[in-house]
């Protein structure tokens, strides 16, 4: 679990791309050279390396040309880990690397075995270690001013920086931000109890372990025989594991993590899980167990992200909204579906008026909560409380009347013209998923010295939940609108930017974390 080498590099579009800064551990390259055996590809010179690396990224000047080996469909990249034609045509192997604001993160892991054919990313280390200091190292650059004199003066600062906290080539703290180096005010950390980056304190307390489960449901319903309504589910699985830190004459010795990936039962009624981060390399079938030994950060950190489409929406509606003389009229039917948990943290649902005058009317019936004006007069909130009825179904009617319409203080949306309108749900469900995944407490293991408290949890949050008014015109939902945001960096290697292989049952072993397909009662 170590890095061959690391490089910073400055590009902007349209510019000349500059190397600011590389770092190569010759003990590391000799391990690599022992490990991949006739495999083995050498590090070429800092020139042609950030010449093949701007090429795979398509980021050299004028290349606007298809590449058949870089952009033909068998090349299909999910991760961001790349493969550099370097001199003789061989292919560097993997190379991490991602661009933002203007810099070029790139780091190259130490792969212990053959690299030929590639061994699956999953299972190597190393990966989810370079992940994690290249992120590290992008707050680094980051925090504090932006300016070039600032940015120059951060780069003169790395080999020190890197001397802590990566010394020989291997990664201690991905954490950067915190480093006690940097005279630069930077942003605080988010976790208490965080041992200084060269490990001389100890940490004093039980080690812990918490996995969260979290899957947010989005949803665009119309009630309408010629639309057809979307919902999907994307899930989260994420950790944060506390060790106890030992000292030995300033040494730190790192908490290790393997994680154990296999097939889940059966789907529970009918909800299919379609994609996952799990395996990338392959779109068609199940091919595991994978193992995942890696360090974990310190922070909070995504383990895994999963899609998957349950056979109906926890929530149905319908939502109807016509103008009558001087008033309009509203009626909205909610049922909530009968497997669904009926504990919610919070359910709410808001009735926006848009391209309208204040309220100055308001007559209504609700069958379960209350409702609210909100202080701009131009918004309804049903507070719809803990739980729903015996009967599952509510509803809520009334009129509505509003004042000359004004320019300020008043939203305004161009989608929204006339009586085409929506309702937005917002709800929390927690000790529960849809899906019906959720974690073992008793697969959890921990390889270090103390046993580790463990907590888990899971949820269920609505996310851009919309429900139309069926009787005027709506805009159809694309397939985008139902498409999570996985445009942030993973800890683990990759994120599902399209369809991928299943989701299957996660075992974490090492910390062994076991997502199961529950059966309900």
């Amino acid at each position: 679990m170590a890095l061959r080498g690391l490089w910073l590099i400055s590009h902007e579009p349209g510019g000349q791309s500059t190397l600011l800064f590389s770092r190569r551990y010759p003990t590391v390259e000799k391990r690599a050279r022992n490990f991949n055996g006739l495999s083995y590809v050498p590090v070429p010179e800092d020139g042609p390396f950030v010449k093949a690396l701007l090429f795979e990224l398509r980021l050299t000047d004028g290349d606007q040309q298809f590449v058949e080996r870089r952009d033909g469909c068998s090349r299909i990249n999910k991760s961001s880990a790349y493969a550099l034609q370097v001199e003789g045509g061989e292919d560097l192997w993997p190379v991490v690397a991602f661009h933002k604001s203007g810099l070029i993160y790139a780091a190259l892991p130490l792969v212990e075995q053959a690299v030929t054919p590639h061994p699956p990313l999953f299972s190597i280390s190393g990966v989810s270690q370079a992940l994690g200091l290249l992120a590290g190292l992008l707050a680094f650059m980051s925090a504090g001013p932006k300016s070039e004199a600032e940015r120059g003066a951060k780069v003169g600062q790395l080999p020190s920086v890197l001397m802590q906290a990566c010394p020989l080539g291997t990664p201690l703290d991905t954490n950067l931000n915190s480093s006690p180096w940097d005279n630069i005010p930077l942003a605080p950390a988010s976790h208490g109890q965080k041992p200084p980056a060269w490990r001389t304190c100890t940490y004093k307390g039980k080690p812990q372990v918490n996995v969260c489960i979290t899957e947010k449901v989005k949803s665009v319903q119309y009630d309408k025989r010629d639309v057809v309504d979307m919902w999907q589910v994307y899930g989260t699985a994420t950790c944060k594991g506390i060790p106890t830190y030992q000292s030995s004459k300033g040494t730190g010795f790192l908490w290790e993590w393997t994680f154990w990936y296999t097939r889940a039962s059966p789907p529970l009624d009918s909800a299919i899980l379609t994609s996952s981060s799990v395996d990338t390399t392959d779109d068609s079938s199940f091919s595991g167990p994978y193992k995942f030994p890696l360090i974990p950060p310190p922070d909070l950190f995504s383990l895994c992200f999963y899609t998957s489409q349950v056979p109906v929406p926890p929530i149905l509606g319908f939502y109807q909204l016509k103008e009558e003389e001087t008033q309009w009229k509203f009626s909205l039917h909610l049922k909530l579906h009968e497997s669904v948990k009926n504990t919610f943290e919070y359910c709410e649902a808001r009735v926006p008026f848009f391209n309208q005058g204040p309220i100055t009317h308001l007559e209504y019936k609700v069958s379960h909560g209350q409702l609210e004006v909100s202080k701009e007069k131009s918004l309804l909130v049903w507070i719809i409380g803990q739980k729903f009825p015996k009967s599952l179904e509510i509803f809520l009617t009334g009129s509505v009347a509003f004042g000359p319409g004004s320019q300020e203080g008043q939203p305004r949306d161009p989608l929204c013209a006339g009586t085409t309108a929506y309702v937005k749900l917002y709800f929390k469900i927690l000790d529960f998923t849809l899906t019906g995944c959720y974690t073992d407490q008793h697969s959890i293991q921990v390889f270090n010295s103390g046993k580790p408290k463990i907590s888990t949890a899971r949820e269920v949050l609505s996310s851009n939940y919309y429900i139309w008014n069926s009787k005027a015109p709506a805009p159809v939902a694309a397939d985008n609108v139902c498409q999570p945001n996985v445009s942030n960096l993973a800890w683990l290697i990759t994120l599902p930017h399209g369809p991928a292989s299943p989701f299957h049952q996660r075992t974490l072993s090492l910390a062994t974390l076991d997502l199961k397909k529950k059966k309900r009662r």
